[in-house]
């Protein structure tokens, strides 16, 4: 599986909604202390909302026994009443901003808890996996999908309580007050709800479905804006881009067809709800009943102020489920990465010198074989060169050594110890590497060459530089060692490959795997950095892998992979006719020519 490949949809986007709601509680399992404090805090909030309602009643009702006497209030009476409303809304708001103190602490936790167990398992992951998963699905799990998740932990604990608690804290008192005016707060809520359930019974399915469309397109886009130069050049741009465009449309026309019945549902059920049919209805009916004796203009007006909060409750309702939804989407995700399968490291056991043994090793990339029932020994203090055409397994035997990953069956061993029995450390501690691809970090050319070995002198560094080759480049900048990568100077590949080289000469470790370590280099520095190795690299393992037969010819022992098994093995002369290593041997020659 390539970098931009991703893995099929679920057929059922219920299924998968229903997985993302369970990602979602299992993430959330450390916080779920905090998050029920919150859930109680807000309900204590939403049922506050019903003292203001109590007090307007009950100076309502003071200031029309008043009336009634033709005298003017009591204004101690009001002052009383005036306190115990500022006081309820004081200790409201006191409420409000101690669960949200709650839930933002438990979103820091959350936010800090993920990214450092994202980290943990990447640390731990195999390297195949980096290389079949896109860079960008990495960052958008480290960043977007755990900010996608801050409404529903920050917020919605809180929110979503208080608009369940105070609306029905507010019917009850309505009904308290008068059961008739009671019904008229809620008359239109049940032609609302039929409205609402009719729109969002496939909600979960089709959000899940509209996040696998969003991910096609934005896989086909990656693809097309990546690859836009050699498409272009070799003038296919029609094909990538016709992906990208179905992709698009077919996400458009699900849009459209999903919303369309939708923007009519939504339309009926706003204006159910609007504040101009509540009013309509209560007051119209409360002035009916307040005709009739049954209740006072002063309990109408309130239950009528009970009935407006109703469609706030609602909208907040209806964007804390959405959010949900969305969390469910990002939570799954993460725990997609989280769950990727890990290295193990319970090894407590010391590899006993340094020979390297493949016994019977079998590894796939998901359904493609790279290697297929390997063996082979690499004698300590030998180097063993490995040649054989792209996608032979060169890289993957090197992965191997270096444990990025293990076999899928058999062993490899380092000093008669199974690798997967000695710690990470220690192995680290005795297998150096330079990958195909070299990696430096936007630090000091300094710390990068150390990055093995923090403690290690100036001194060390460029005489490992100057056996790299790029001792001379690191003196011609003015900052020497000092200088950043990538902030102050940007190096070529082949400069950046010596760097790399010259971290793993400097580790000193008894096993140096180089793959395809020459690969940016120029001939001339090419058989510079020969000349050092081959003077380093006495009483080491050293495995070599490259594409030409220069950098091999002097190998103690020559390994041919093709498919993913050895089809030849020897000297030079050896090997002479071997077909693969013959026209790779005829190549060099050629070239000297």
């Amino acid at each position: 599986m390539t970098s931009d490949q991703h893995p099929a949809a679920p057929a059922d986007p219920g299924a998968k909604y229903r997985e993302g709601q369970a990602a979602f509680k299992r993430l959330t399992r450390p916080i779920a202390v905090p998050m029920a404090i919150s859930r109680v805090l807000g309900v204590v909030y939403g049922v506050l909302a019903v003292v203001p309602y109590v007090i307007l009643v009950h100076l309502g009702g003071v200031l029309l026994e008043a009336w009634d006497r033709g005298e003017g209030p009591d204004a101690a009476r009001i002052g009383a009443i005036l306190a115990w409303l500022i006081g309820a809304f004081c200790a409201r708001l006191g409420i409000y901003y101690v669960a949200l103190l709650v839930t933002h602490i438990a979103d820091i936790r959350f936010g800090h808890y993920v990214r450092e167990q994202i980290v943990r398992t990447m640390s731990r992951a195999p390297l195949a996996w980096f290389s079949a998963t896109a860079s960008g699905r990495i960052r958008k799990a480290v960043q977007d999908d755990t900010h996608e998740i801050h409404t529903v932990i920050a917020h919605a604990p809180v929110e979503s309580t208080a608009a369940v608690a105070s609306p029905l804290s507010l019917v009850v008192y309505a009904f308290v007050i008068d059961w008739r005016l009671g019904l008229l707060s809620i008359a239109t809520l049940p032609v609302y709800a039929l409205i609402t359930w009719w729109m969002t019974k496939d909600m979960g399915p089709k959000t899940a479905e509209m996040d696998q469309h969003l991910a096609e397109v934005s896989a086909t886009m990656v693809e097309f804006v990546t690859g836009i130069t050699v498409v272009k050049a070799f003038g296919r741009v029609g094909d990538t881009h016709g992906r990208f465009r179905r992709a698009a449309e077919t996400f458009s026309s699900f849009y459209v067809a999903w919303c369309q019945p939708l923007l009519t549902g939504s339309a009926l059920a706003t204006s159910v709800v609007s504040p101009a049919v509540l009013l309509l209805v209560n007051l119209g009916g409360g002035a009916l009943l307040v005709g009739a004796g049954c209740v006072t203009p002063v309990q109408v007006i309130a239950c009528s102020l009970i009935a407006l909060v109703i469609p706030q409750a609602i909208e907040v309702l209806t964007s804390t489920a959405w959010a949900y939804q969305l969390a469910g989407a990002a939570a799954l995700r993460l725990v997609e990465i989280l769950d990727i399968p890990s290295l193990e490291d319970t090894g407590k056991r010391v590899p006993d010198g340094h020979d390297i043994v493949l016994d019977h090793v079998s590894f796939s990339y998901g359904d493609l074989l790279a290697l297929d029932d390997v063996s082979l020994t690499m004698r300590e203090g030998t180097v063993t060169a490995l040649v054989g055409p792209s996608g032979s397994g060169k890289s993957t035997l090197a992965t191997l050594i270096a444990r990025f990953a293990d076999p899928d069956s058999g062993s490899v061993a380092l000093g008669g110890v199974d690798l997967r029995d000695i710690p990470v450390k220690e192995l680290y501690r005795h297998v150096a590497f330079v990958l195909q691809d070299p990696q430096l970090l936007d630090i000091p050319i300094r710390d990068n060459i150390a990055l093995g070995r923090p403690g290690a002198t100036d001194e060390e560094i460029m005489r490992c530089a100057a056996h790299a080759g790029i001792a001379d480049f690191i003196e011609s900048l003015p900052a020497g060692l000092d200088t950043v990568v990538g902030a102050d100077t940007d190096l070529s590949g082949g400069q950046a490959q010596r760097v790399s080289i010259a971290r793993a000469l400097l580790m000193d470790a008894p096993v140096l795997v180089l793959d395809e370590a020459t690969a940016f280099t120029d001939p001339e520095s090419e058989a510079e950095i020969q000349d050092a190795l081959s003077e380093l690299v006495k009483g080491r393992t050293v495995v070599v892998i490259a594409h030409r037969a220069a950098p091999v010819a002097g190998a103690d022992q020559i390994v041919v992979l093709e498919r993913g098994r050895i089809t030849g093995e020897g000297t030079s002369a050896e090997l002479a006719d071997h077909p693969y290593y013959r026209a790779l041997a005829g190549t060099r020659t050629e070239g000297r020519k």
